[in-house]
């Protein structure tokens, strides 16, 4: 590791270098939970049922928004990896230049079209009456802070493909310390309901990007970062768009899926909602591990892509995944151990808890099957290679989990949360035919191949 905090993923220990970058993300992902959490159980303690379902029904519609913009920002991700694998700083410039001034261009448009039509997206994911009016306020203050949000997310992914993980878990200290506060005063004290928790969460995520601009001039001035709009190179900009645009494309059909996914279980009740939102939380404490590794495996792939190892490209593609997938286990049944006092935090609403309760003991013990196909696809996204990746959400999604969704929700719409596990399972099984695909024989073939020259064969 650099004084800088940047770790070099093409040298040492697998295991060693993977958590190094993995871990400070990992504190990240539980900084931001906490704070959405916090969002959570002020609602939940201060405000109505029908509150909290507004806040748990909005994440989808921002989502929708963001998802093309997303994309593009893993693929700046990518690529920065591997151009730091290589050591190409020319084209790591030209590659943030043309990133942080995209930026712009896309944000005016998003805020603008995400104000005017999130009221008709509710209305299409059948959000109660009584949650409805709370959800278009809590969403429209959330799109008018959205180039904030954007912008933290495009630098936290340059910082993660330089190799610095570190630097994000600063950010997001500082912006999780300012949501608190301001969500027990907006929300607790001065009784501003979900508009003073979406008030919250945009002052917090403008103040992660604030500091993310300023750590970026401050510590790697060789980049020349600058947030102000500059020209852009179209060479450059083709490059970002081939690798992004199709994980941008693959996110939109996921999301778009999940307004469908939500629809279904907005049906079932404003209490309904609020359980899921509630035990969404639970989950997602569980699968922190899943998202930090699954960016450890695109920063190591793509890095030892750039130098060429790939010896260590074929260890890590095996390695990370089922790493992964094991410390999802142990954090899913530790979860379910404890999901009665941590349910207990959000609510003291005995259907809502009831509800949440059924959702942990049906979805929990499955993450670990997200947390492997979800690692091998963000390596294979890290090669640049998205094709795969995206073919098998694309099933998992609209061939499996949707159906799924629609039999359980004529049937018996208590147990819809059983979509997930079995989408989960069906994506693991496509994603381990990948070790069977010529690309990986042939990368199996150019490691068996340094071996043999490191051999003096």
């Amino acid at each position: 590791m650099s004084p800088r905090g940047k770790i070099d993923m093409t040298k040492g220990s697998i295991l060693r270098v993977s958590l190094l970058f993995a871990l400070p993300i990992c504190a990240g992902n539980i900084l931001q939970l906490l704070y959405i959490t916090v969002d959570t159980m002020v609602i939940g303690n201060f405000c109505s049922a029908a509150s909290l379902a507004a806040v748990g029904t909005s994440g989808q519609p921002v989502e929708i928004f963001l998802c093309l913009f997303m994309g593009i920002g893993n693929g700046v991700s990518i690529l920065a990896s591997q151009y730091t694998g290589s050591k190409d700083m020319q084209s790591l410039r030209r590659l943030i230049g043309t990133a942080s001034t995209f930026l712009y261009l896309c944000a005016l448009p998003l805020t603008i079209a995400g104000v005017a039509l999130c009221p008709s997206l509710l209305r299409l994911m059948q959000v109660p009456a009584d949650a409805f009016k709370a959800a278009v306020d809590y969403l429209r203050i959330i799109f008018l802070g959205l180039t904030a949000n954007m912008g933290y997310n495009l630098n936290a992914g340059i910082l993660r493909g330089l190799g610095d993980s570190r630097s994000t878990l600063l950010f997001l200290s500082a912006s999780c310390v300012l949501n608190i506060a301001l969500d027990l005063l907006l929300v607790a004290g001065l009784t501003w309901d979900v508009s003073g928790a979406a008030l919250a969460t945009t002052l917090a995520a403008a103040c992660s990007w604030v500091l993310s601009i300023l750590y970026l001039k401050k510590k790697y001035p060789e980049l020349h970062y600058s947030p102000l709009p500059q020209k852009i190179d179209r060479e450059m900009l083709g490059s970002v768009v081939r690798v992004g645009l199709p994980l941008g494309f693959n996110q939109s059909i996921y999301t778009v899926g999940h307004v469908f996914t939500q629809s279904l279980i907005n049906a079932q009740g404003s209490v309904f909602i609020a359980a899921c939102s509630v035990a969404n939380r639970i989950t997602g404490l569980a699968n922190v591990a899943t998202q930090s590794f699954a960016s450890s495996a695109t920063t190591f792939a793509g890095q030892n892509l750039g130098c060429g190892d790939y010896r260590r490209l074929k260890k890590g593609g095996v390695f990370l995944p089922f790493f992964t997938g094991a410390f999802t286990f142990c954090a899913a049944m530790l979860m379910l151990l404890f999901s009665h006092p941590l349910l207990g935090l959000f609510t003291q609403d005995m259907q809502v808890l009831a509800f949440a309760g059924l959702y942990l003991r049906v979805v929990l013990p499955f993450t670990w099957a997200f947390a492997v196909l979800n690692g091998i696809g963000c390596f294979i996204n890290g090669m640049g290679r998205v094709a795969y990746p995206m073919a098998v959400n694309i099933l998992m999604l609209w061939v499996i989990r949707i159906p799924a969704a629609y039999l359980i929700s004529r049937y018996n719409g208590t147990y819809i949360m059983a979509c997930f596990p079995i989408s989960f399972l069906f994506g693991l099984l496509c994603m381990l035919a990948y070790y069977r695909t010529r690309e990986w024989k042939e990368l199996c073939q150019k490691a068996a191949h340094q071996e043999n020259e490191a051999a003096g064969v």
